[in-house]
């Protein structure tokens, strides 16, 4: 029988038609497989197999159920995100975006204004200690050469003169905000794996790299 919820989040249930109408919008953007993918869902589905729509199901369960409990956090923390936009409408993955944080949680970002409002606070929230910048700017000098010093294939390790380097000054803003920028993302992934400890999934919307499924893959 086929369960009429895809997950208990704190012993509520999320609706399976909440995935359902995932899996039928287009997601725009680059990806591993579960995100790469243009097409219709029908027309997708036709060459789709079965342990790969399986597959598919649990990714998108677990995208949905990050939307859920961002706007459960949102809630709690008084924030407002932006009206939902529609799935002709949701954002494009970025390729870095997959690399850096993974297929589920950068197609969350794509679907979820409640996802990209929280991350947004966590990121605000942040403070970089100024020994930190400095810090990165002075171990990472190969960065920060001028283009002229880059043309003459100055080493930035091996002492080059004071203008073959930006100043410490004009890039200090810009690798505060990198710096800070990954400290949010470290706090959203922390207070994702917590979150995620009051979720139970119904059968066929495991967690994709669950092994204790057939067809489970470490995929994120």
């Amino acid at each position: 029988m086929t369960p009429e919820h895809a997950a208990l989040i704190d012993g509520e249930p999320l609706p399976r038609e909440r995935v359902d109408s995932f899996l039928e919008a287009p997601l725009r953007g680059a990806g591993n497989g579960a995100t790469s993918h243009d097409a219709p869902a029908p027309a997708r589905r036709r060459t789709e197999a079965p342990s790969a729509a399986r597959q598919r199901r649990r990714w998108a369960t677990q995208v949905v159920v990050t939307d859920e409990l961002a706007r459960r956090a949102c809630a709690d923390r008084g924030l407002k995100p932006p009206p939902e936009v529609s799935p002709a409408h949701m954002l494009t993955i970025a390729e870095t975006d997959v690399a850096d944080m993974g297929s589920i949680v950068a197609a969350a970002l794509a679907h979820s204004p409640a996802t990209r409002t929280l991350l947004a606070a966590l990121e605000s929230e942040q403070t970089v200690p100024e020994t930190s910048v400095r810090d990165y700017y002075d171990r990472n000098r190969d960065r920060f050469l001028t283009p002229d010093a880059l043309r003459r294939g100055v080493d930035p390790f091996d002492e080059p003169a004071a203008g073959d380097t930006l100043p410490y000054d004009e890039v200090r803003e810009g690798i505060a905000h990198e710096l800070r920028k990954a400290a949010g993302r470290k706090a959203f992934f922390g207070w994702l794996d917590q979150a995620r400890a009051g979720v139970t999934y119904a059968h066929g919307h495991e967690h994709p790299g669950d092994p204790s499924h057939p067809d489970h893959e470490h995929r994120h």
